[in-house]
């Protein structure tokens, strides 16, 4: 494999003109037998270097790395490897590059993925020696991750694991890490098959960075839990077309090994590829440089070799195995990305629950492979009408739409080309297909909605004693009582019947006194609006008039805000930013879409209401982005960015029932059916639409339905009981007393000190006026208002007549 990726990287970038204009790359392979001496493989080495090379790469076997690494340390050629090695304390080896990830990093990353999924037992099966090396910052972990760890070594030379798997069975050992090659590890995935351990009660670890090379099919059904890690940057457009292109020389060329999947790239072939590529970029970067013969016994080393392989460890660039930076000091590569990758359930039949794979840790083949609602309902109408079939999943998986030439896909175009008699599927009932085929009755109803992310919740707040009012109505409660306060005052001050004599001994006092000061008239309307009254009472009709309606305007205000305060502070409130169709074509926000070529698409796009025209413009728009490629990829863009999927209400339903972070939003926008369809003529129709209207009538398409579309539901929506108030909850209005108290005291400190330097009573600003009477007497009323004024001869009359 290393050498065919060899020579596929030398020719592709022999082909490129642009990457090393004028130069053109040559190779010398040299094969080296294992059981050879150390001298044999020197003498060989020796032979490549008289030739003029620029680097070595390999040997694939580390037996004989040393040798070769010590005639490139001696020469100054760089040496350049793609398989693991385990780095020494004292590493000399300054003309040494390796592009295989550094596994300490690797070790720490199976550690993290562990941690992440709290695991607290763990069994470790290890190929070879190197195994333990590469795994050593996982065996230290147990003293700080509270993790017990097992560990276990394969038979070496035997590839019959069955002894061991039987063992771990037996001690039920769920968590297994798997230190293998990917040669091992597809024998174990047989094995493991073969003792029934293919289940969802186990969960398989592979260090390998092969595992997304194996074929896998057979096992992607049963049920178990697999990961492990990719290098390969296959998101990038680059990276794809050269993996294609590698998988079209693959599959003319000689077969494949065993267990991958066929035309596949393997990391070490991609390192490899890589590898040729950085001597190519490094050659396009070195002007000046000569190539010469080099001899082992003269011990002149290559005079560009420093040079050379400084370029290779200044550069950076992305490769087939993602970015690649290497150490200046040891030339081991740095700082790469991994990504995890896990075993799903991602085959042509995926739309649950119609028609969805069996788990099975057996081998199923035909009908059997298959269960589901779709399942169930042709299985009854066999039983109805007595025929028998054979389930086929559509080629292109999808339903059926036309392009732009009117031609069909999917079902449809199956139907049509006599494919296929009958297509039992969420097949929706359309005026455009049934111009080109039959359907049968609808035996299900729905209708297109939005999924969308469940609202955040908003629990209550401190100071959510004031939720039941918005901001403005308290604004305007507060506007309203100080503007009350002020027109009772006025009021109070023009009728004459507030005012009265404040000694009602002495009819003559020329002294008259109003309540309703500014600062009485406000703490009578405080006292309304808080339900408690105050010691003033209006006595004049107007001030009455004022007073009632007051009364009456905080009767209401108080009830409704009673009404309400109850659900604020017991109930979590949603805070959804989108309640209908209504609101996603308002906004732009947030991105909405529908399945490519499915009928919710063809709704909107063949739609004249103006709402849903604004929503098709908007999604034509961004085609890339807002049109899916099914409804799996739609959920899992609701799940991860502010995206909302229109798509029919079963399959929300469905969808909802078992992932409580996604709901419905809104009511149906449409009203359709799903019906099962034939070729148009097909003696079939009339006799399935028959079958389906007693299935209908004898209930079974409802117990169908609960059947498969019960799910464990969301507990903590159904019960909403009130709970117990915490202080989460109200101690803002402990707040709101305290600050009271501790402000009347203030007040109280403040204008008592102040007063005390005036020496003025406050009695003399109650409110009291004076008749108009002679002069002399007005001083009397003056000496009243301000006693500690009083003149010495005013207090000695006093005391006098006492």
């Amino acid at each position: 494999m290393d050498e065919l990726a060899f020579k596929f990287a030398v020719n592709n970038i022999n082909r490129n003109k642009t990457l090393i204009p004028n130069t053109t790359l040559t190779y010398d392979i040299q094969r080296i037998n294992l059981f050879d001496g150390f001298e044999a493989c020197g003498q060989i080495m020796c032979d490549q270097l008289a030739l003029g090379v620029v680097a070595v790469f390999g040997p694939s076997h580390s037996s004989s790395v040393s040798a070769v690494q010590s005639i490139c340390n001696a020469l100054e050629v760089p040496h350049i490897q793609t398989r693991w090695k385990h780095p020494s304390v004292d590493n000399k080896d300054t003309f040494f590059i390796n592009l295989y990830p550094e596994y300490t990093a690797i070790a720490r990353a199976i550690l993290d993925v562990v941690t992440f999924f709290k695991w607290r037992k763990l069994t470790v099966v290890y190929e070879d020696s190197t195994g333990l090396m590469r795994m050593q910052e996982l065996i230290k972990a147990p003293a700080k991750y509270n993790l017990k760890i097992k560990i276990r070594q394969l038979t070496q030379g035997n590839q019959d694991a069955r002894p061991l798997l039987k063992e771990l069975k037996k001690d039920k050992e769920f968590f297994i890490l798997f230190d293998c090659s990917y040669r091992m590890a597809a024998e174990l995935l047989k094995q493991l098959s073969s003792m029934g351990m293919m289940t969802e009660y186990y969960h398989f670890f592979f260090t390998t960075l092969d595992l997304f090379a194996l074929d896998l099919e057979p096992y992607r059904y049963s049920g178990v839990n697999m990961t492990g890690f990719r290098l390969l940057n296959v998101d990038d457009p680059w990276v794809a077309a050269t993996m294609d292109k590698w998988a079209m020389e693959r599959l003319q060329g000689p077969k494949q090994e065993s267990g991958l999947m066929d035309g596949i790239m393997t990391t070490d072939a991609a390192l490899m590829y890589d590898a040729v590529f950085m001597v190519a970029v490094a050659s396009q970067r070195a002007t000046q440089m000569t190539v010469s013969s080099l001899q082992c016994h003269r011990h002149k080393p290559w005079r560009f070799g420093p040079r050379f392989m400084n370029l290779f460890k200044e550069a950076q660039w992305d490769g087939l195995t993602g970015h690649i930076v290497l150490n200046k000091t040891d030339g081991l590569r740095r700082d790469f990305d991994l990504d995890i990758i896990s075993l799903k359930e991602d085959g042509a039949a995926r739309e649950n629950p119609y028609v969805m794979y069996k788990k099975s840790d057996k081998e199923l083949v035909g009908n059997d492979r298959f269960e589901g609602y779709c399942l169930d309902l042709l299985k009854e109408l066999s039983n109805i009408l007595g025929f028998t079939y054979e389930v086929r999943l559509v080629a292109d998986g999808k339903y059926g739409a036309q392009n732009d030439k009117g031609e069909w896909n999917g079902m449809v175009r199956e139907l049509i080309d006599h494919v296929a008699d009958l297509a039992v599927a969420p097949l929706t009932i359309t005026y455009v297909r049934e111009k080109v085929i039959d359907f049968s009755k609808p035996f299900m109803t729905l209708g297109i909605s939005i999924l969308y992310r469940k609202p955040n919740g908003t629990n209550p707040g401190v100071f959510s004693f004031l939720n039941p009012l918005s901001p403005d109505i308290w604004m305007y409660v507060l506007l309203a009582c100080t503007g009350v306060s002020c027109v009772l005052f006025v009021i109070a001050r023009f009728t004459p019947y507030e005012w009265y004599n404040p000694h009602p001994c002495n009819p003559s006092s020329t002294l008259i006194q109003n309540n309703f000061t500014l600062l009485n008239s406000f703490w009578f309307g405080v006292g309304a609006l808080m339900r408690q009254g105050s010691e003033l009472m209006p006595k004049a009709l107007s001030t009455r008039i004022v007073g009632g309606i007051w009364w009456f305007f905080t009767l209401i205000i108080i009830s409704s805000y009673t009404a309400n305060l109850a659900a604020f502070l017991t109930v979590e409130r949603m805070d959804a930013p989108i309640d209908s169709a209504d609101d996603l074509a308002k906004q732009t926000r947030i991105e909405y879409g529908a399945v490519r070529d499915g009928s919710t698409m063809t709704f909107f796009k063949k739609s004249k209401i103006s709402t849903y025209e604004k929503m098709w413009a908007f999604m034509s728009s961004r085609k890339n982005t807002a049109l899916v490629k099914n409804n799996k990829e739609g959920i899992t863009r609701v799940l991860t960015t502010d995206y909302a999927m229109l798509m029919e209400s079963t399959s929300i339903e469905y969808i909802s029932q078992r992932n409580c972070n996604l709901t419905q939003i809104g009511g149906l926008i449409d009203s359709k059916g799903y019906g099962v369809g034939t070729p148009i003529g097909s003696p079939y129709r009339d006799k399935v639409t028959i079958a389906i209207l007693q299935l209908q009538e004898e209930g079974k398409l409802h117990m169908m339905k609960e059947k498969w579309w019960r799910g464990n539901g969301c507990p903590e929506e159904d019960n909403k009981e009130a709970n117990a108030l915490g202080v989460e909850n109200i101690g803002g209005i402990f707040i709101v007393l305290a600050a009271g108290l501790v402000l009347s005291v203030f007040v109280c400190v403040s204008f008592s000190a102040v007063m005390e330097d005036l020496g003025i009573s406050l009695q003399c600003y109650k409110g009291i006026r004076r008749r108009s009477r002679p002069r002399s007497r007005a001083r009397s009323a003056c000496i009243l208002c301000h006693p500690k004024r009083s003149s010495k001869r005013e207090e000695a009359r006093r005391d006098s007549s006492t």
